[in-house]
């Protein structure tokens, strides 16, 4: 079975419950066999079971499971596992089917899951990007403009969208548009630096029409020089509508096309050992068009990532009619049975839920307020009580303590009217969320999914709200001890890169990318820790911690490989760490070194003139030589 042509296989929903959890029921994606067999399968004596269609031996094994914590081998059979223990006693399932792979002492860990990542959009867009995620230079990446500025055809513009801190470059700044103009004086160049401003040299003014006659968008700025000319800089202070704009002004690629991106982007994040991702829509990202390049791969079984998506309202204002039309032709929890089997389901709503409640992350200006703004608070009441009338789950975006406050107090109301009694609801980012508010959560059932944006922007954090207040942004010792459910991500590709161990570095250093210290040992966690919120918390945001992050019989057959091993390393070393072998349902989607051989090469990137084509995503020194 060739690794493009897998499904993943069927788990449909259904309620069932589970005495650990508040409410006593939740709603969850169960192989409806499992709840009979995952016991008997993890005790069942050796030579018991079927022949295994895949064994990995040999393998520093980390099961994240207290009772299996010692073993070297797994075996798994229709995408499940089915053993885990020494070689001896997993090999005694190997047929004459049965793929042996290996591990060669390396650590096998379960496969990472992204709590929040903008997973589709990112494919949607990648092949036209080019990153300059862990870029070590500023002259280094000024001149990969420059090269790719030379290979991009007429009509079609460089773009750097997120994923990189002026801190990463041994320079310590950022571009300026002077550099960006001799890097590339004839190609339009637009550089993103997460939503907080946007560079634009003087090829993409003229491409965009902006002059100083133009009138910036509310809550973003054209920095103007002395003639009253835009300068080619553009700052959200703090809307990114200005940031989001431009980028919907930029050439897209076709349907075929982004169906290429897509799968060039999943196999980038499987590199880096991601198996599940749960998509927090974004700006500028419209259901159900901007979603036709991943819904085509689950539609043709060539997922590599499981994906699950909560919806973004696109038009502000008109939040609550679109949700009402999105309720009346989608059903949470399955797309249609098909593309539900092949790891892509709706989950829900978020992480906006109204723009006028919209917490903006810009470090660099001074936070929003949300009780200056008009009928906030009435929409997004509305659009609350109509999402628990409905027990759709949904998720917010929200940074700061006194958003977060605010909000509780919309949900509070909307609770005594319409209980929500078990369904589940997340706070996203929650930087300066204060101890009273994670009991408010509590209470209420909801969970919190924290980021690393603080690592590529917390330098700017503590030049506005100080070290005192850095060193709890956000609170996650407090969050991990409250035992309200926790996941964490990236939020790549735009505010962060989409490197994991770049956050699980953050968490476990309280470092920036630029290795400026946050956090003391009070708020940092052991590897431990961190690996498990990456996998089994992660996996509550879309009700599969039974079936998802552990290396036990009856989980998912999703694991990764690594390069190095995650608890020998140095610290410093976390951030270096890749997949040397990743596998989905029980199949091989991503093989490096030594185990190259054991997965097919994708379709040659296009367009041919694709950034990806000459430099691939996440920097690596062997493909920038």
């Amino acid at each position: 079975m060739m690794w493009h042509s897998f499904a993943f296989k069927a788990t449909p929903r259904i309620r069932i419950s589970l005495p650990h959890h508040p409410s006593g029921v939740r709603l969850v994606r169960w192989p409806l066999a499992v709840s009979l067999t995952v016991l008997a399968t993890a005790c069942e004596p050796p030579g018991s079971a079927q022949q295994a269609d895949l064994i990995l031996h040999s393998a520093q094994v980390t099961t994240m499971e207290p009772t299996l914590a010692s073993a070297s081998a797994v075996a798994v059979q229709d995408g499940r596992i089915v053993r885990v223990g020494s070689d001896q006693e997993v090999l005694e399932l190997r047929g004459p089917n049965t793929r042996v792979i290996d591990a060669a002492g390396h650590r096998l860990i379960p496969g990472l899951n992204d709590s929040h990542l903008h997973a589709v959009r990112g494919g949607r867009f990648y092949n036209l990007e080019l990153r300059w995620d862990g870029v070590p230079t500023l002259g280094r990446a000024l001149d990969m403009v420059r090269d790719q500025a030379a290979r991009t055809p007429d009509g079609h513009w460089v773009r750097v969208i997120g994923g990189w801190s002026p801190q990463q470059f041994r320079e310590q700044r950022m571009p300026t548009v002077e550099e960006l103009n001799a890097a590339a004086p004839d190609t339009p160049v637009f550089v993103l630096y997460l939503y907080s401003r946007g560079f634009l040299n003087q090829a993409a003014l003229a491409a965009l029409g902006i002059d100083a006659d133009t009138v910036a968008p509310m809550g973003g700025r054209f920095e103007r020089g002395p003639d009253g000319n835009p300068t080619g800089v553009l700052l959200a202070e703090p809307n990114p509508t200005i940031l989001y704009r431009t980028i919907g002004a930029l050439p897209g690629m076709s349907l075929d096309e982004q169906i290429n991106s897509t799968r060039h982007f999943f196999r980038e994040l499987n590199r880096f050992g991601l198996t599940s991702a749960i998509d927090a829509g974004g700006g500028g990202h419209m259901f159900p068009e901007n979603y036709e390049a991943t819904k085509t791969l689950a539609q043709r079984s060539e997922l590599t990532v499981r994906i699950s998506y909560y919806l973004f309202p696109q038009r502000p204002g008109q939040e609550l009619k679109d949700f009402q039309n999105w309720m009346a032709a989608n059903e949470v929890g399955q797309d249609n049975a098909r593309l539900l089997a092949n790891g892509y389901a709706l989950e829900g709503a978020g992480e906006f839920l109204v723009w006028s409640a919209g917490d903006f992350e810009n470090f660099m200006a001074p936070r929003p307020r949300l009780g200056e703004r008009r009928n906030w608070a009435g929409e997004l009441t509305e659009v609350t009580r109509l999402l628990v009338e409905n027990r759709w789950p949904f998720r917010i975006h929200a940074t700061y303590g006194e958003s977060i406050s605010q909000i509780f107090d919309v949900f509070d109301k909307v609770n005594k009217e319409i209980p929500f009694n078990g369904l589940r609801w997340a706070l996203d980012h929650a930087e300066t969320i204060s101890s009273r508010d994670i009991e408010r959560i509590k209470a209420l059932g909801g969970g919190v999914a924290i980021q690393n944006r603080m690592a590529f922007a917390g330098e700017y954090f503590v030049e506005r709200y100080g070290k005192e207040a850095a060193a709890i942004a956000p609170p996650i010792r407090g969050l991990v001890e409250s035992g309200v459910p926790l996941g964490v991500g990236t939020d790549g590709t735009r505010v962060s890169s989409y490197n994991p161990w770049l956050s699980l570095y953050w968490l476990v250093t309280g470092k920036t990318v630029a290795g400026t210290p946050l956090y003391g040992p009070e708020n940092t966690l052991t590897r431990a820790e961190a690996l498990r919120l990456y996998t089994i918390g992660s996996a509550w945001f879309s009700g599969e911690e039974e079936l998802k992050g552990r290396l036990i019989p009856g989980q998912y057959a999703d694991m990764t490989l690594l390069t190095e091993d995650y608890f020998a390393v140095s610290e410093e070393e976390i951030r270096e760490i890749e997949s040397i072998l990743t596998i989905v349902d029980g199949e091989v989607v991503y093989a490096a070194e030594e185990f190259a051989g054991l997965v097919e090469p994708l379709p040659a990137v296009s367009p041919e003139w694709s950034p990806v084509a000459r430099y691939g995503g996440y920097w690596s020194p062997s493909a920038n030589r």
